[in-house]
């Protein structure tokens, strides 16, 4: 009897503690986002990484709609600085989420200026101003075409700046810090890298690839004690990813599958779109294959391959990352990944580790 007066008594209580709490909810929630606000606010991504070189996927797909991959973005990490590589829709918010502040951001590159690698660059730049104030522009490094790509931008939210300066005063907002400024390359030679970028132990080049009609385009190489990453750029199977990629740590390399890109050509075939079908078509004769990135991967004795400008879409069903992937497993033997939006990897310096997560 007095146990079960016990338990009563237990349940009461719990049924009193629910309604409490149901009937202060909007108050315990505030609290709740009070501690939530100022844990993202007092956030520091590059505080936390250990000594070393870095990468994060801020943008995995392609133009085409995908709920788990952004149009392309890369974030690298040397040292405490951090890089912006392409910046496709849904960059900002993803760099954002991996826990980076905009204003850290201490250059952007470009491989190519086809819309999906810099449809999110407006927002970006105006982010990497207004988040912490800065006095001057992000440089903003590209091949030739860059300066147009850069004024476009600046002419289009010149009108924001005004307003933002207006409302928030000099002081806080510089109208000197809005922006880029663009620097602009020579398209480096077939046989050739360009450095960019060399100061203490990190070093930036870019070399060219063959993304045609699309001319010029561009990879990238980034060094940092000793630690190495290649970045391919939208291309064709190429020679040069190959040579810039000998012995990286990680290669991050454009893929498309032609046996599902069949799937949307067929569709878009039955469905009466024939500019659809076309262009589905079309698009898969300077993009490379999963086996052909592998097959670089492989031929370069890269240590791991990172696949992104994922295409078609690939939403989350059984089997269809390897259905994607189709032969790419058998020919490169090392780690193999099909990137989504969050992948982060981490090449500590003084090792030869690698360290993989989803930073979201």
């Amino acid at each position: 009897m007095k146990l079960r007066r016990f338990f009563g008594s237990v349940v009461g209580l719990g049924l009193l503690l629910a309604a409490l709490a149901y009937g202060f909810r909007a108050e315990l929630s505030l609290a709740l986002a009070q501690r939530v606000v100022a844990s993202r606010m007092g956030a520091d991504g590059l505080s936390t990484l250990p000594d070393g070189l870095h990468l994060g996927l801020c943008g995995a797909g392609s133009p085409m709609p995908d709920d788990l991959r952004m149009g392309p973005c890369t974030v690298v990490v040397a040292g405490k600085r951090l890089f912006v590589f392409d910046a496709g829709n849904g960059s900002t918010r993803n760099i954002g989420k991996m826990g980076f502040v905009h204003g850290q951001i201490e250059a952007i590159f470009l491989t190519h200026f086809h819309s999906d690698h810099i449809d999110g660059l407006g927002e970006l730049l105006m982010q990497r101003w207004v988040s912490s104030g800065n006095a001057t522009p992000v440089p903003l490094y590209g091949p030739p075409g860059v300066e147009q790509v850069v004024g476009g931008f600046m002419q289009a939210y010149a009108l924001d700046q005004r307003y933002r300066v207006a409302h928030h005063g000099e002081a806080t907002l510089p109208a000197r810090g809005f922006g880029a400024q663009a620097h602009t390359f020579q398209t480096p030679s077939a046989n050739e890298r360009r450095v960019l970028l060399q100061d203490d132990d990190l070093e930036i080049a870019a070399f060219l690839v063959d993304h045609s009609p699309v001319t010029p385009a561009v990879g990238y190489r980034i060094s940092y004690k000793g630690r190495s990453i290649v970045l391919s750029g939208d291309t064709v199977k190429n020679a040069a990813v190959q040579r810039e990629a000998a012995g990286a740590d990680v290669l991050v390399h454009d893929a498309m599958s032609p046996a599902l890109m069949a799937l949307l050509t067929q569709g878009a075939r039955q469905a009466g779109r024939p500019v659809v079908e076309t262009l589905m078509v079309d698009i898969q004769d300077y993009h490379s294959t999963p086996e052909q990135a592998a097959e670089t991967a492989r031929d370069a004795q890269a240590r791991y391959l990172l696949l992104n400008h994922i295409a078609p879409p690939l939403p989350p069903l059984p089997g269809l990352e390897k259905a994607f992937l189709g032969q790419a497993g058998s020919i490169f033997k090392g780690p193999l990944k099909v990137g989504r939006d969050g992948d982060f990897i981490s090449l500590p310096a003084g090792s030869t580790d690698i360290h993989t997560h989803q930073r979201f």
